[in-house]
C-alpha cells in the first residue's frame, strides 16, 4: 500500500496545505500518526467522500523524507476517485 501527497500550493491561515491520502484508511492514519499529525485532523466520510489529511508544506516535506509518493494535480484527482466512499459511506 501506498501514501501520497500532492504539492503544497493551497494557502490558508499563513501556510500552504496539501493533501495526504493513501490507498487504504488504516495506512493513512498509521502514516499520519507517525508524522505527528492529530487524528482531529482527518477528514473523510461524512465530512469529505475521500478519506485525507490537510497537512502543511512543512509536514509534506517530512512525508515524502518518510516515504510517501509526491504526485502531480492529476494523480492526487485520480487517487481521490479511487479511494473515495460512494455516497459518503463508511466502508463495510
Amino acid at each position: 500500500m501506498a501514501v501520497y501527497v500532492d504539492a503544497a500550493i493551497w494557502k490558508w491561515a499563513g501556510h500552504r496545505w496539501c493533501h495526504l491520502m493513501a490507498d487504504d484508511t488504516d495506512e493513512l492514519h498509521r502514516f499520519a500518526a507517525v508524522l505527528g499529525v492529530k487524528r482531529s485532523s482527518y477528514q473523510g466520510p461524512p465530512k469529505t467522500s475521500a478519506p485525507h489529511y490537510d497537512i502543511t508544506g512543512f509536514e509534506r516535506d517530512r512525508a515524502v523524507r518518510l516515504g510517501a509518493i509526491e504526485c502531480s494535480r492529476e494523480e492526487i484527482v485520480a487517487i481521490f476517485r479511487r479511494v473515495r466512499v460512494p455516497n459518503g459511506k463508511a466502508k463495510r
